[in-house]
């Protein structure tokens, strides 16, 4: 089991100022890039749907919101963070049940152990507290600079 995000981390799993105008924009993107890297099986798309319609994961954090989704073990090939900064943001269901959010950056947890979930977040947890780095990855110009944002953050 990794020990820091950055275990996770992969350049090629990260897609800035992605042009989405809905939750299933965005899995489909993230879907694909995931696919094509050889990270996920062809069901990890409706694995991530089926989830999220359950189990919403926009969170509200203040300035710059965002959501953690994430879908069964079975349905990924090998362990990594993807992520998605998004040019506008896109309504999520809350994950506390309690209305809607507009989210601006997408971290989804692409896990094949499912007792690493707790693990990895609580780390982005700690990543996400951070106000700084929201802005800095909502700022972010390409995914080169989401990833060195991300990367310099030490959550152990």
């Amino acid at each position: 089991m990794a020990e820091s995000i950055n275990e996770y981390l992969n350049k090629d799993l990260i897609i800035s100022n992605l042009e989405a105008k809905t939750t299933d924009d965005i899995f489909y993107a993230l879907s694909e890039m995931l696919l094509k890297a050889n990270y996920v099986k062809d069901s990890f798309y409706d694995g991530l749907v089926k989830r999220e319609s359950k189990f919403p994961t926009g969170l509200t954090l203040g300035e710059y919101n965002v959501a953690i989704p994430h879908t069964d073990a079975i349905h990924v090939i090998k362990p990594a963070i993807a992520i998605a900064t998004l040019k506008h943001p896109v309504t999520f269901n809350n994950m506390d049940g309690d209305g809607q959010v507009e989210v601006n950056v997408v971290f989804a947890m692409v896990l094949n152990e499912p007792h690493s979930q707790i693990m990895m977040l609580q780390q982005l947890m700690l990543l996400i507290q951070n106000e700084d780095i929201l802005k800095s990855l909502n700022e972010a110009k390409d995914s080169e600079e989401v990833y060195a944002i991300v990367s310099k953050f030490d959550c152990v």
